[in-house]
Parts: structure tokens; C-alpha cells; sequence
């Protein structure tokens, strides 16, 4: 999919419009899989549009990020109540509280050593949970940074934003962390992929930019047209592009690994676009805070 060609979306309302479709992901039975940050619950999809919601224990859990775990399960962050949780493919729950109080972990990902890593935006710390969940957790060297989103990098370390401190930071499985600073003040990055070239690709909420990092620390950085789109997710694809959701500006935005930016208006306006997975029927799946779920492919794509 190259991201040229006139776009053909499909929404899909939930029943409750107020639950908040944040994060989402392809699970490994083939379906969608998303939280919902204000209802509290986190919900299953088929590609078809059939919907399974499966509450959590607690109402102000605020459920962030999910991710596919290598136990074959899903494993997401509870922003709410300060939790790491785990649910099968049936809907079996389980929940983990974290050792430091009111951490407010959020981006979430597997890492290469088995486990599940994830960032605390509110204690300055990255997480480690093991399937049978053993927590550590790992400070940052800088104060009030506010790490955000997570992903697996090429190099068998984990990369992460430091939404406030302006910067890209990385740990190894051991704990290491470095930090990288980025060139534009006041950033803000947030979402972050491993692309098919091999660099960290993640975008810049506060600059209306798209970021490029390799591991060695080197770092580009691409305008939008509009600067005050407020990017929030982004993914890889398999032709080497990235798409992201622009919040601000009600858009689906797409980047090649030259740096050539397109960009879609949704149908709904101030639909609030957060995650966005590339589903397994090679359509981009968008999660709408404002209660639907959107999938979009292209006339030359699928």
C-alpha cells in the first residue's frame, strides 16, 4: 500500500460512544483488539465488525496501550489504577498492581528477552513484567521527562518517548538507559514504530513533525504541512512507509521512508483519532475516542 489512491472508509459505532477507543492492536487470533479508556473495559473486534467488551474490575481503570505478549495473550497498561493487565483470547483476566504508587504506566511492548516492557509517565521509570508477573522497574536519569510510548527496536533494546524532557530514550534488557535529545524544542513526542528501514520513527505532538532515529542516535525530523496537527500514533508498514493519526487536525497521515508526506481527512469531524494498527486484511484500523472504530483502505491497496 503506498498511501496514493482515494481512501474508502468504514465506521463502526460502538454501543456506548462515551467509552473511549484508545489503543488498538491485532491480537493473535486474528481480531482487533482496543481499550477503552473511559469505559474502562477493553473489547474484541472481528474484521467482519463483531464486538466483544470485556470490563474490567475497576471503572477508572483508564486502559491505555495493548500489545500482543508471547504467552499468546494480550497485555495492556492501566493508567487509572496503576496496574499491567493480562487478558486471553477467551476474555480470562488477570491484573498486576506496580510496586511504585501512582507510576501511570502507559505505552507497553514486548521485548526481546520474553518479557513485557512498559513506560511510567508519572514516576520517571520503565517497567519490566515477566508472563508469570515479576515487575521491576528501572529509573530514568532525568526528572519530570513523562515517558510515554514504547516499541522494540532493531538492536535488542527497547525505545521509548520522553514526551516532556524533548528527547528519545532507549534500554536494554540489563536496565541501561540512554537518552537522546531531540533537535526542536518543545517536541513532545509521543508515538513511536520500528520501521522496515531500521530506524525508530515516532512523531512530535508539540511540533507537528514526524522523527526519524537510528540506533547510533542520528535524527531527522519532517514537517507536516500543518503544524498544529497534533500527531499522535504511528505504525510501520510492509512497503517501508508509516501512517499516523493526526489529532488535531482529524487526519490519517502517511510518511515514506523519504520523507513524502500524504494526508486523508476522516469523515467524521473531531473524531479524536488516537491508535492505529495495520489489521491483518492489510487495512489501517483507527481507534475514534468519540466511540467508533474506523477502517480505511485505498482504491490501489486492499
Amino acid at each position: 500500500m503506498a498511501g496514493i489512491g482515494r481512501p474508502v472508509f468504514r465506521e463502526i459505532p460502538l454501543a456506548r460512544l462515551d467509552a473511549g477507543p484508545y489503543g488498538i492492536t491485532t491480537g493473535p487470533d486474528g481480531a482487533l483488539w482496543f481499550t477503552l479508556v473511559h469505559g474502562g473495559a477493553v473489547a474484541r473486534m472481528t474484521l467482519e465488525g463483531q464486538l466483544d467488551v470485556f470490563p474490567l474490575d475497576a471503572s477508572g481503570s483508564r486502559p491505555c496501550i495493548l500489545t500482543p505478549g508471547p504467552d499468546g495473550a494480550l497485555w495492556f497498561t492501566r493508567s487509572g489504577d496503576h496496574q499491567i493487565g493480562r487478558i486471553t483470547t477467551a476474555g480470562e483476566m488477570a491484573s498486576f498492581p506496580l510496586p511504585t504508587a501512582n507510576a501511570g504506566p502507559f505505552g507497553i511492548a514486548s521485548g526481546p528477552d520474553g518479557a513485557l516492557w512498559f513506560t511510567e509517565m508519572n514516576a520517571d521509570q520503565i517497567g519490566r513484567i515477566t508472563t508469570d508477573g515479576a515487575i521491576t522497574e528501572f529509573a530514568l536519569p532525568i526528572q519530570g521527562a513523562f515517558p510515554s510510548a514504547m516499541t522494540a527496536g532493531p538492536d535488542g533494546a527497547l525505545w521509548f518517548t520522553l514526551n516532556q524532557a524533548n528527547a528519545i530514550g532507549r534500554v536494554t534488557p540489563e536496565g541501561e538507559v540512554a537518552i537522546h535529545p531531540l533537535p526542536t524544542p518543545f517536541a513532545a513526542p509521543v508515538g513511536i514504530t520500528l520501521g522496515r528501514d531500521g530506524a525508530l520513527w515516532f512523531v512530535e505532538i508539540g511540533a507537528g513533525q514526524i522523527g526519524r532515529i537510528t540506533p547510533d542516535g542520528t535524527t531527522r525530523e519532517f514537517p507536516l504541512p500543518d503544524r498544529t496537527a497534533r500527531p499522535h500514533a504511528i505504525v510501520a508498514d510492509p512497503d517501508g512507509a508509516c501512517w499516523f493519526t493526526e489529532w488535531g487536525a482529524n487526519r490519517l497521515g502517511h510518511i515514506t521512508s523519504e520523507g513524502v508526506i500524504h494526508e486523508y481527512d476522516l469523515p467524521t469531524p473531531s473524531s479524536e483519532p488516537h491508535g492505529l494498527v495495520l489489521g491483518p486484511d492489510g487495512a489501517i484500523w483507527i481507534a475514534l475516542e468519540i466511540g467508533r472504530i474506523l477502517r480505511v483502505s485505498f482504491t490501489n491497496g486492499s
